[in-house]
């Protein structure tokens, strides 16, 4: 159990908090991977043995000194590699760390019954072609031959989820990384239980991604919707593009979706965060050709607005509706 996932819960709106909680967590350890807006990854392998203390332990000091400098309480997994680490983190809960096991017996517990579509990596579609067969949680994936999970999905997704539903783990917490993912948030002055406001913070927050990842010459694979309430809790629903896009209108369409799945008729929301996720150079996506002259039009558009900001400054061209 040498890595940690940490997800600070409540962050001061408007404080530049985030960075000072990384070098808190430099503080024990050199190898850490941020990924914003609320968490990171931090590999103790060296830490542990250097403070003569377990991963655990030390999870609990990162907890009493993010809550006694910065007033932020954190949710933590433990576990020997990164998606063991994060998928524990899912089920805690502010003040709790869970942790998984090193032996394989306690992984293969773990793992057992989770549902399948909590295994990173699988999308809903592909949740929904496993369940139709049956495969509804890793410890029936577990159990499927290889074969058998590459004819349902493809052959490298088949080998990935072979792999990951055993705990075979080959990621690695990699510091100071690429970004893998961009991410902004629009906090609600006071909290907010206006449908429309809701929808207006994810336009803007979706027009902002759209405009950084086409001028960094990035696309994404999905998009992440965090929801923040009135008492500091938060849901957080992923979904994957029809094709990696760094357009506007297609992050603005997943924003929506997600939101309206939530049902928040009449909930307080204290603020709404974004995080495109799975970037790639544009050059390296592929594009299906579309017949659809609404859609060709809006990317012409999106093309000349781009063209504008980058003479004028980002504020040359804005949505009527956020203008308001």
């Amino acid at each position: 159990m040498s890595v940690l996932y940490v997800r600070f819960s409540g962050l001061p709106d408007g404080a530049d908090v985030f960075p000072r909680l990384l070098g808190l967590l430099g503080e024990f350890t050199p190898v850490v991977e941020a990924l914003p807006p609320d968490a990171a990854l931090a590999d103790l392998g060296g830490a542990a043995r250097y403070f003569g203390r377990d991963a655990v332990q030390l999870a609990a000091l990162v907890r009493v000194r993010a809550l006694a400098l910065y007033g932020v309480e954190c949710a933590i997994g433990c576990g020997p590699g990164p998606m063991l680490a994060r998928m524990a983190a899912r089920g805690a809960v502010p003040g709790v760390t869970r942790v998984v096991g090193e032996e394989p017996d306690a992984v293969r517990e773990f793992l057992d019954r989770v549902p399948v579509v909590e295994l990173p990596g699988v999308g809903r579609a592909t949740a929904r072609t496993l369940c139709a067969y049956g495969l509804d949680s890793l410890g029936k994936v577990a159990a499927a031959p290889l074969s058998t999970l590459q004819r349902l999905t493809t052959a490298k997704l088949g080998r990935e989820l072979h792999e990951r539903a055993r705990g075979i783990d080959r990621g690695r917490v990699v510091p100071n990384a690429a970004a893998r993912s961009l991410a902004v948030e629009r906090p609600f002055p006071r909290d907010e239980l206006d449908p429309f406001r809701h929808r207006r913070a994810l336009l803007s927050g979706a027009e902002e991604l759209g405009i950084r990842l086409r001028g960094g010459g990035q696309v994404c694979r999905s998009l992440t919707l965090t929801v923040r309430y009135a008492d500091r809790s938060t849901t957080t629903r992923t979904r994957a593009l029809a094709e990696p896009s760094g357009a506007s209108g297609a992050l603005t369409e997943a924003a929506y979706r997600m939101y309206e799945g939530l049902g928040l008729q009449r909930a307080r929301v204290r603020g709404v965060a974004l995080r495109a996720e799975g970037l790639l150079p544009v050059e390296r996506a592929a594009r299906q050709l579309s017949l659809d002259p609404v859609s060709e039009r809006d990317r012409a558009l999106e093309a000349v607005a781009d063209r504008a900001r980058e003479r004028f400054g980002v504020g040359a061209v804005v949505r009527g509706t956020l203008a308001a």
